[in-house]
Parts: C-alpha cells; sequence; structure tokens
C-alpha cells in the first residue's frame, strides 16, 4: 500500500536527522539505505513508533510513494547521485520528483534536471544547511531545478524548514536548474570565510595576547551579544569553554589540520570563472591547504623567524578591535560572495532574489545571524544593489570599523601573526574604493612583452592600442579577449 509522502535514501546523519524532522511535521516517509541493515536499525531505533516505513530495495520503496512520487536523494555527491537517479527511474512514472539534497556541485544539477526532464522526471537539486542539529529541528533549504516540481515539494519542505523570529521559512524556491545547490555553494563558501576569520581572531587573542580559553570564552559570548550574533559565534563560544573528561581544554588538544570537502573549493573556482574577486574565501580555502601542510610547518618553525616583539598595548582595546575588525570583514565577505551569485545569475538568467536568499540564511543554517536580516533589508530597499558596501548601512558600519580594522591588520604584521582573510578584506576594500589602481602599469608591462594592447583614458571605451615599446617589434598586436 502506498502510504508514504516522500521517500529518502541515505542514511547518514543528515539523511535521519531529516526524516525525522519530516515524520514530527505529520508526514509518512519510506526510507531505503544501501546497506540495508542501517535501514533496519534506524526502525528499531530512533525511527521507532514513528510515521517511518523502512525498505529493503529502490523498488519497494518506490511502491510505498503517493503519487506523484517524491524521492529525496541523500547520498555522497558525484556518481553516487547518478546510480541512484540510475537505480530509480525504471520504477518511476512521468510527473514523480527526485530531490538531491546533498552537496551537488551546481552543473550536474543543471544536467540532471535537462535529462530529467526529457524523461519525464521533475528533478530538485536542492541545498540543505544546519547540520545535524539543523537538519533535525529546521535546516535552511535552498531549492532549485525544474520549476514544474516546486507545488509538489513546497508544503513538505516549507514544514521541515528552519523559521525566522516572524515565523518565515527559510526555505524559498531560487531558480532554474543548478541555482538552488549553486547558492548553498555560495553559502558554504562563506561560511568558510566566516569561520577562518573567527580563527584568525582567536590565534590573535592566543598568541598576541596571551589569553586563556576561559578568557576568550567570555569574550566570544559577549560578542554573541552584539552586532556578531551568529551561529558560529556561540559554537565558538561553546567550543572555547568546552572541557574533556580528565579537565583538558578540548580545543587545545585538536590537531592543526583543517579538512575540506570541496564547496569552499568550487566556490573560488566560480568566482575564478567569471572574474569576481572573491578574495576573502579564496584565502579561507588556501588557509585550509596550508594548515594541512602540518609536517611542513613543523619543519618550518625549526628554521624560519619571524619578529621576535610583543603586544605592549592595551589588551582591553585591541579585543574590541578584533570585534570591529571581525564584523568589517565579514560584510566584504558577504559583499563578494553576492557579486559572485549576480555575476552568475546573470549569465545563467536565474533571477535570483537577493534578499529572499538571506532570509533563507537567516535561520536553521551555519552562517545564520542577526546581520542578514540587514543584508535582507538592503535588498529589499535596492534589489539592483550591485555591491552591498554601497548600502547605507554597510558604509556607516565599515566607516565606524575602520580604524579598528587597520590597527588589527597592522599589529598583526608586526607581531608575525597570520590573518589571511581579514587582511584580505581590508585589501579588497581598499581596492574597490581605489578609482585608479595600478593595472595601467600591468596592462603597459602586458603589452610590452606579449603585445596584449590597452584601452586609454583619452579614447572611447573599446578601443584598443599597441606600443612599439623597444622599437625592434612590429606593429602586429595579440587579440584582446578576457579569459
Amino acid at each position: 500500500m502506498a502510504d508514504a509522502e516522500i521517500g529518502l535514501i541515505g542514511l547518514a546523519v543528515m539523511g535521519e536527522n531529516l526524516v525525522l524532522n519530516m515524520a514530527s511535521k505529520g508526514f509518512t516517509v519510506a526510507v531505503y539505505n544501501r546497506t540495508t541493515s542501517k535501514v533496519d536499525d534506524f526502525i528499531s531505533g530512533r525511527a521507532a513508533g514513528k510515521s517511518i516505513i523502512g525498505t529493503h530495495s529502490p523498488e519497494e520503496l518506490v511502491s510505498k510513494l503517493k503519487s506523484p512520487r517524491r524521492v529525496m536523494i541523500m547520498v555522497k555527491a558525484g556518481a553516487a547521485v547518478d546510480k541512484v537517479i540510475e537505480s530509480l527511474l525504471p520504477y518511476l512514472d512521468q510527473g514523480d520528483i527526485l530531490i538531491d539534497g546533498g552537496n551537488s556541485e551546481f552543473p550536474d544539477s543543471t544536467r540532471r534536471t535537462s535529462e530529467l526532464a526529457e524523461k519525464g522526471i521533475l528533478y530538485i537539486g536542492t541545498g540543505v544547511s544546519g547540520g545535524e542539529e539543523g537538519a533535525l529541528k529546521g535546516p535552511s533549504i535552498m531549492p532549485g531545478g525544474n520549476p514544474d516540481a516546486w507545488p509538489h515539494v513546497k508544503s513538505i519542505f516549507q514544514a521541515i524548514a528552519a523559521k525566522t523570529d516572524n515565523g518565515e521559512p527559510c526555505c524559498e524556491w531560487v531558480g532554474r536548474g543548478g541555482a538552488g545547490h549553486f547558492v548553498k555553494m555560495v553559502h558554504n563558501g562563506i561560511e568558510y570565510g566566516d569561520m577562518q576569520m573567527i580563527c584568525e581572531t582567536y590565534q590573535m587573542m592566543k598568541d598576541g595576547l596571551g589569553m586563556s580559553n576561559d578568557q576568550m570564552h567570555d569574550v566570544f559570548a559577549n560578542w554573541n551579544s552584539g552586532v556578531l550574533d551568529s551561529y558560529l559565534i556561540e559554537i565558538t563560544r561553546d567550543i572555547l569553554g568546552y572541557k574533556d573528561t580528565d579537565g583538558n581544554a578540548t580545543v587545545d588538544m585538536i590537531l592543526d589540520k583543517a579538512g575540506q570537502k570541496g564547496t569552499g573549493k568550487w566556490t573560488a573556482i566560480s568566482a575564478l570563472d567569471v572574474g569576481q574577486p572573491l578574495t576573502l574565501i579564496g584565502e579561507a580555502v588556501f588557509a585550509r591547504c596550508l594548515s594541512a601542510l602540518k609536517n611542513e610547518r613543523i619543519s618550518a618553525a625549526k628554521v624560519l623567524k619571524g619578529p621576535d616583539t610583543s603586544f605592549e598595548g592595551d589588551a582591553t582595546a585591541l579585543v574590541d578591535d578584533l570585534e570591529r575588525a571581525l564584523y568589517a570583514s565579514k560584510i566584504v565577505s558577504y559583499a563578494q560572495g553576492y557579486q559572485l551569485m549576480r555575476a552568475i545569475s546573470e549569465e545563467k538568467q536565474w533571477g535570483l532574489n537577493y534578499g529572499a536568499i538571506a532570509l533563507m540564511w537567516r535561520g536553521g543554517c551555519i552562517i545564520r545571524s542577526a546581520f542578514l536580516g540587514n543584508i535582507r533589508d538592503a535588498f529589499e530597499q535596492d534589489p539592483n544593489l550591485t555591491n552591498l558596501l554601497l548600502d547605507p548601512f554597510f558604509q556607516a558600519a565599515i566607516e565606524s570599523a575602520q580604524a579598528s580594522w587597520r590597527r588589527v591588520v597592522a599589529i598583526a604584521a608586526t607581531l608575525g601573526i597570520p590573518m589571511p582573510a581579514i587582511s584580505a578584506a581590508l585589501a579588497y576594500f581598499d581596492g574597490y574604493r581605489t578609482e585608479r589602481l595600478p593595472a595601467n602599469l600591468l596592462q603597459a608591462q602586458r603589452d610590452y612583452f606579449g603585445a596584449h594592447t590597452y584601452e586609454r583614458i583619452d579614447r572611447p571605451s573599446g578601443e584598443f592600442f599597441h606600443t612599439n615599446w623597444t622599437g625592434r617589434g612590429g606593429t602586429t598586436s595579440s587579440s584582446t579577449y578576457n579569459a
């Protein structure tokens, strides 16, 4: 008998918790996992007594679903998703809906949307953010793909999604093709940046000021009640106050070697592909790469010496400066992320709603923060805003924080404490606000060695020139293009 409103394949942490979330909202869910013993363990364990049906094959899963059938796939991105889709297709009818809720690359979702539409299957590639707790209690959900599928899943998705303080679901249709997974990718890139900047302020407090974990715990607790109010600041507070059973601070026992699953890298690559200066997130990705060179760093630390100096100023004032520097850098990170979204949206003709995206990120997800309400306000006031730095609210915030921001970067350089993301944010700000950058010299260099041509300030834009700089070259110039 077909009893279930939706099926889910993949009972790892996110899958299990999404199923329990759906059941708690009154939906009946059929579940399947390739290792079928996980199905049995789940049904007899956390799912016991709930409106959850265990199945042991794709065919059985589909047989338990009401029409149109809705199947959510929660497996590792890449070939695994395609294999699951192939296993389901023989049992699906036209108009049935497949949903990929993993961290797929957005071009894959674009491809699958098109390929499945040709078979009469409606496809959704949806970003789901919030980790284990978010999946269970209410994640941020970013669906895209075939718009004909949205009415069939909207009630389920918006029921299980996180809600803002005003009760608005942190879930709305994003756009066609890979738009949903693209927005989730940018979310994760911004997450990389936020985490790295928090780590840089932590290192400055720990190594620059010699603060204890308890002292830093108190700082982050204080920050979480101000402009930096956010999930990541909140968990940093908790981490710094957590001790093992033997009394050791757990954070101090963790190897300083960061992992990554690729979404930050994908974000940086996407920015390079469309020529957007996503400098902060790029530095956050590279910081993880540098951390992974642990053995090399151990060797280098023995022979490469930095400045032999210590901080002699007002520690309390520097902590206040760190708060403002972190806030200003966070504004830049989101400004860059939204610039990337605008560039890709225009290229793909997605028509992304930037205020709605801020709302989707307002609750449930890893980067949720009070600050996102200000971003939503900015785009509601000016939907065509080209850069968040140009919004009056954020202009004023940057102006207020700027002196602190510069002091922090200068002190970090003086002490030899790396701040790649916060420094990159300040460099971007200074570059973006500079009317004339030294790219005129760069273009002259390119023309000198490669006859790549240049434009002139005294001639119309789009007219290109070449100079025979040495007197030995010819008049032939290279073709002009931007990769």
